[in-house]
């Protein structure tokens, strides 16, 4: 195929650098394992649950969805023998190394719950993350809401953190 100008030559040449350097800035982050603690009446708040990986290193900065009128990322830790839970302004996800929310640990907190959130039924969240250069970049993942018998328990197989969990106000 022939090009009429120089510039159009010179365009399709710097083409896959300026795709690739675009690239770089929007890395595509991937979220798997997604699920959301599903809710008994009168419940306000929940948990979601998700793995993040990140070909460039990047933070979760922000958290939405429709279900919720607060959504924050939290975590715990444990405080002296005193289990705490507390928002994080950001979460970092490392270049290439897996980020696992989970109950227990860091995780999404939806707060103020528009509706329960019924066994199998699917929550939109939206995840915004930043990269170093401050581009950000806004994932949309759906989550499929697992009652408390079918939800993964908590990796030490201790009691779920999250139980009593239901009214946590900020």
């Amino acid at each position: 195929m022939k090009f009429p100008t120089p510039l159009v030559r010179f365009t399709r040449a710097a083409l896959p650098a300026l795709l690739l350097s675009a690239g770089l800035a929007q890395a595509q982050v991937v979220v798997t394992g997604q699920w959301v603690r599903a809710t008994v009446a009168q419940q306000k708040s929940t948990g979601a649950f998700m793995q993040l990986k990140s070909p460039t290193a990047v933070k979760l900065v922000s958290v939405s969805s429709p279900a919720a009128g607060v959504a924050e990322v939290h975590e715990m830790a444990m405080d002296g023998s005193v289990m705490r839970m507390r928002p994080v302004p950001a979460l970092e996800v490392p270049a290439n190394k897996p980020v696992e929310l989970k109950p227990g640990s860091y995780h999404v907190m939806l707060m103020d719950l528009k509706k329960p959130i019924q066994d199998g039924e699917v929550v939109p969240l939206t995840l915004v993350f930043e990269d170093a250069a401050k581009n950000r970049q806004t994932v949309q993942v759906t989550a499929q809401a697992r009652s408390l018998n079918r939800a993964a328990a908590p990796a030490s197989g201790a009691k779920d953190p999250h139980a009593g969990h239901g009214d946590h106000k900020h």
